[in-house]
Parts: C-alpha cells; structure tokens; sequence
C-alpha cells in the first residue's frame, strides 16, 4: 500500500459507556487533520493500551508485554502498524515485521504499537468509510476512563500525608495486578502534583 493510501493517526483517548458491555471505544485521531476513528476493543486490549500510555509496569509482564519480548529476543523489529481493512463493521489490522506482514486484530496491534514507539496508521479508504469529524474540538477531549478515580475515593485520603498515601494505594495496587486501580491512583497523583507545585 502506498504512502498516499494510508492516513497516519495518535491515539486521542479511551472512552467507556455503561451499555457498551465493558468495551470500550478507542478514539484515533488523524495526525495531520481533523478526522477521528472509533474503534471498540475490549476491556483487556484497553487496559493494555493505557498501562502503557501512563507508563505502569505490571510486576508480570501482560500478553502485549509478552510478544515485545519475543519479537526482540528473537531479533524482530516492528516498523509500524496498519488498521487496512473494515468488513461488516469488523475493523482488521496487520503489523509490518521487518519484511512480513502478519495479520492482527486492531487492538492487538496498537497495543504493541504503544510498546514499541512505531507509527499507526489506517487506509483511507477505512478513514473514508468509517471516521467523522467532530462539530466541536471541545467535545473530542477525551479522557481515559482507566486513569479517573471513580466515586468518593478522592475524599477518603487523609490531606496530612497524601501524596505518601497515593503511592502506598498505587504500590499496593499494582502489587494485587489491579491494573485499573493503579492507573486511576496514578493519575490522581499527577493532579495532585501539578495542584501543588
């Protein structure tokens, strides 16, 4: 497929809804335009992907954290990824290893695009068929549902010694592998800070 053929994209943000049965949307945004992709991946694809994003390792490595592994031990190098088709609302995808392609699931694919720092990319004629532009930007900033802390948990932290209580919740939460939770904590964290200094 040809350069003029393909669109690249950043990966704006993840969004749940209740009725969407623990998928979630993830929201690609073209680089050098205006027009934005949603793709529904599930939940596991999507904690990959924003576990990587804010930058938490797991104490064991993920699936996605598996096959980098391998694909370096064996001396592989991923180039970049590309969503190349969309058939009865079924978005497909392949990854360009060294000089194989081989196909992917979208999701799969971008989670180890956000491993290994490599360009995603969609085929124009799936940004034709299925991206949109969005009315208004305000509306497109979209926060990862992952990294908000839900309810009352904010309040429930003494203010004496928060930030020292955050990172006890965040260690203690990646320590029990409750990978949400700590990228909920850790974003509190980034709040906090950035309210603080």
């Amino acid at each position: 497929m040809s350069d003029e053929d393909k669109v690249q994209v950043d990966i704006l943000g993840l969004s749940s809804s209740p009725s969407s049965g623990g998928a979630y949307a993830l929201i690609l945004k073209e680089t050098n335009g205006p027009r934005r992709l949603p793709i529904i991946i599930g939940a596991f694809e999507a904690q990959s992907i924003a576990l990587q994003m804010e930058g938490i390792t797991p104490p064991r490595p993920l699936t996605h954290d598996l096959m980098k592994n391998l694909i370096d031990t064996l001396g592989g190098d991923l180039l970049d990824v590309l969503i190349n088709d969309l058939r009865d609302g079924t978005f497909f995808a392949r990854l360009t290893l060294d000089t194989q392609e081989i196909d992917s699931r979208p999701s799969d694919a971008i989670a180890l695009a956000v491993r290994f720092n490599v360009p995603i990319f969609v085929a124009e004629k799936v940004m034709e068929e299925a991206s949109f532009i969005p009315e208004n930007e305000e509306q497109e900033k979209i926060t990862p549902p992952l990294t908000k802390l839900q309810g009352d948990e904010a309040a429930k932290i003494d203010q004496g010694s928060k930030l020292e209580q955050l990172q006890k919740q965040l260690e203690d939460a990646i320590a029990k592998e409750d990978y949400e939770k700590a990228a909920r904590i850790r974003d509190e964290i980034k709040q906090y800070i950035a309210r603080n200094s």
